[in-house]
């Protein structure tokens, strides 16, 4: 038997490293996607678009864990229970009456979630909307799916022993992932953009729990939250710094800029924008709890 040559080998190691990389690179991409759609949600609640942030792949994918955690335990947990009732209805198939109610449920739901699909213009300000559409259809689909191989399915669903269309089957099973994938990626991204709010949300009922910080600057800011103390610091040889503002919090921090809010929520609260660099002075305050 002739040993392998280098070219084997090489090809070897590219076929293994392409199988790890693709899937690699495919969950980074999910991560990053999740992330930037949660954190979106998030921040626009204070006002900001959070391309301005500047975050990096890395911040996104690292936020995209706490948003992804429910999605991922129903869908295991939904997973064994579905493993389990599958052994049972391979022991026990349903009688084909009862396929057939199946299917004509199957139709009934991915019916109206194309209903909510197609009329987005009249369905889509219900608050569930982004949520309820792509349940219905990718359910709906995936139990028509699973019905069209049990053994007492419709005869019309099987091919004869002439029948050229083999593949027809297989196809539409295919075909069936494809929509069930889409409408998992599209709950998931529902999720993440309500977890985004959820956090926003809470993070506004608990300003006191960011960073406090002391901020001073060469010119006045003139804000008009009713919140944050504004002092005039007393002029000195070399001091540049006029202003001092109290009561401010790190909401964020990009790569050249921090976001602060006022410590309190109120209606006329607004996030200030503060470059990084010579023009401020930052100070953050200690927790205020003795050790």
């Amino acid at each position: 038997m002739a040993e392998p040559t280098v070219a084997d080998h090489v090809s070897r190691w590219l076929g293994i490293g392409s199988s790890v990389i693709a899937p690699l690179t495919l969950l980074t991409t999910l991560l990053f996607y999740f992330g930037y759609v949660s954190s979106r949600a998030q921040f626009r609640y204070f006002g900001i678009d959070v391309d301005t942030v500047s975050l990096s792949t890395t911040d996104y994918a690292m936020r995209s864990p706490a948003v992804l955690l429910v999605p991922l335990l129903v869908l295991a947990l939904a997973g064994m229970a579905l493993l389990l009732l599958h052994l049972r209805v391979r022991r026990h198939p349903p009688s084909s009456r009862a396929v057939g109610v199946g299917m004509a449920l199957a139709l009934l739901m991915v019916g109206a979630g194309l209903v909510l699909l197609l009329g987005f213009a009249w369905f889509g300000e219900w608050p569930p909307y982004a949520l309820t559409t792509p349940f219905l259809i990718g359910t709906g689909v995936a139990l028509l799916t699973y019905l069209f191989w049990l053994p007492t399915a419709p005869a019309w669903t099987y091919r004869s022993e002439d029948d050229r269309a083999r593949w027809v089957r297989p196809a539409v099973s295919a075909l069936g992932a494809v929509v069930v994938a889409t409408c998992l990626f599209w709950a998931t991204a529902t999720l993440a953009e309500w977890t985004g709010r959820g956090n926003a949300l809470q993070t506004a009922r608990d300003l006191d729990q960011l960073p406090l910080v002391i901020l001073d600057t060469t010119e006045r800011l003139y804000l008009t939250d009713g919140i944050t103390q504004e002092s005039v610091l007393p002029a000195g040889e070399g001091e540049l710094f006029r202003y001092r503002y109290r009561g401010l919090r790190l909401l964020i921090q990009g790569e050249d800029r921090m976001f602060l809010v006022p410590e309190r929520w109120s209606p006329s609260n607004s996030t200030v924008v503060v470059p990084v660099d010579d023009g401020v002075r930052v100070q953050f305050r200690f927790v205020n709890d003795a050790p």
